[in-house]
């Protein structure tokens, strides 16, 4: 399917991330799949994909239709050059008034086509400079008349029939050139003493099967161009397809199901990537260790279903508590989270493990059961590196936050307990406790 003159005239800067948002559209896609499903010849564009198309092929088009005007410019300076020398004086001035029309002519086009205008302008541009250009190749011919006159209305022609042939344009603007070009021929033929009205008539309509025949050439050239960019683009949605779900795969992979935070394993990597940076946090780092206290008994006495919904609410809840880009929060497993505070010393840590510990507590979430109280609550254990103890390992310090949880734990459930440097970090014996009530 040729473009029709109706093509749009926005064209985006950045063609190739359009054409991938279009391939994520499944209308779009649906009927590329229906155009492809048919016989390459029976291929017709329309709406999005027509304008789609021509946004994509306008730079090589408005290329080859500038390369084009100065190769007939040239032409014509040069030819006009060489008859100043090889025909007679009378003959060569005869032919160099039409003859200098075709290079301003051809400037004009060239600027028009340096940057995307709308449809209209682009076609009339293009149409009345090759109007002009043929109209001036012929002028030459009768200016010079004898041999001259059938020579160029002949390479008038040929002229045209190069445009029709490489000129990727809509089929109204290629046969438009035609019908002038054919016009251009059959007038001024009539004009030529040299030969009578039939033979003029037998002559326009042997060039216009011709031209016929190009025209057809260059609409299927066409339609292949516009079958292979429909491939393009079916290929550009199976990527954005198989893109998108590797990126579900990859949410999978890191995602815990049920809460929505990061898993154990992603939080695993994201400590590890930050350890090899450590250096840059200036402040440290800290580690938060938390459990929902008599988790079990909630779960025994309420049911898993209200212990789900306990895990998803305590997750919302710690994410919220999470103010900076930095932060993160992982389920850790069970009903035990991990809080990563990137460049956060024991000050730090403690005012967000004691707001992470009341707004839990304050959200009165029931476990009537719990031998703390009849809501659910959460025990913390602190650990912080900081950038004097910084050959400390980030998995020593994951073991010193977990024995502080296991001393918040041993000492009445509902706290914060930070690990003091110096101290093991292994057993909770080497914890020592800091409650915020």
């Amino acid at each position: 399917m040729i473009i029709q003159e109706n093509a749009v005239s926005a064209r985006p800067s950045k063609i190739s991330a359009w054409m991938k948002i279009q391939a994520e559209k499944p209308e779009i896609m649906a009927e590329v799949e229906r155009l492809l499903g048919r016989r390459t010849r029976d291929i017709r564009l329309s709406g999005e994909l027509l304008s789609l198309f021509w946004e994509r092929t306008w730079s090589q088009t408005a290329k080859i239709i500038r390369s084009w005007m100065i190769w007939v410019a040239i032409l014509d300076v040069l030819t006009l050059a060489l008859n100043m020398v090889l025909v007679p004086s009378s003959v060569a001035q005869a032919m160099l008034l039409p003859g200098s029309i075709v290079p301003p002519v051809a400037v004009a086009v060239i600027l028009v086509w340096r940057r995307p205008r709308g449809p209209w302008v682009e076609g009339a541009s293009l149409i009345l400079g090759l109007f002009l250009i043929l109209l001036s190749i012929a002028l030459v011919g009768l200016s010079a008349g004898g041999e001259f006159h059938e020579r160029y209305l002949n390479i008038m022609l040929f002229v045209a029939i190069t445009a029709i042939i490489i000129f990727s344009i809509p089929l109204l603007w290629t046969a438009s050139i035609a019908v002038l070009s054919l016009s251009i021929y059959f007038v001024f033929q009539l004009k030529n003493p040299g030969i009578g009205m039939w033979h003029a008539v037998d002559g326009a309509l042997f060039f216009a099967s011709g031209m016929v025949a190009t025209i057809v050439a260059r609409r299927t050239m066409t339609i292949l161009a516009q079958k292979a960019f429909l491939l393009e683009l079916r290929d550009k949605g199976r990527v954005a397809e198989l893109a998108e779900a590797n990126d579900r795969l990859e949410r999978l992979t890191r995602t815990d199901p049920l809460t929505g935070l990061a898993n154990r394993r992603w939080m695993t990597e994201m400590v590890g990537r930050l350890w090899n940076d450590r250096r840059s946090c200036s402040d440290g780092a800290a580690m938060l260790m938390c459990d929902i206290d008599d988790f079990k008994y909630l779960n025994d006495h309420l049911g898993h279903a209200e212990g789900d919904r306990c895990l998803i609410r305590v997750a919302s809840i710690i994410k919220d508590c999470l103010k900076r880009e930095q932060d993160q929060v992982a389920r850790y497993g069970g009903e035990e989270f991990f809080v990563l505070l990137p460049a956060t010393g024991e000050d730090g840590a403690l005012a967000m493990a004691e707001h992470i510990r009341r707004s839990v507590e304050a959200a009165a979430l029931p476990n009537p059961t719990s031998r703390v109280s009849c809501h659910v609550t959460l025990s913390i254990g602190i650990a912080v590196s900081t950038p004097d103890t910084d050959e400390i390992s980030s998995e020593l310090l994951q073991r010193q936050a977990d024995a502080a949880l296991y001393r918040a734990k041993g000492t009445g459930r509902n706290r914060v307990v930070i690990h003091q440097q110096g101290e093991p970090g292994t057993s909770a014996a080497g914890t020592t406790t800091a409650t915020l009530q």
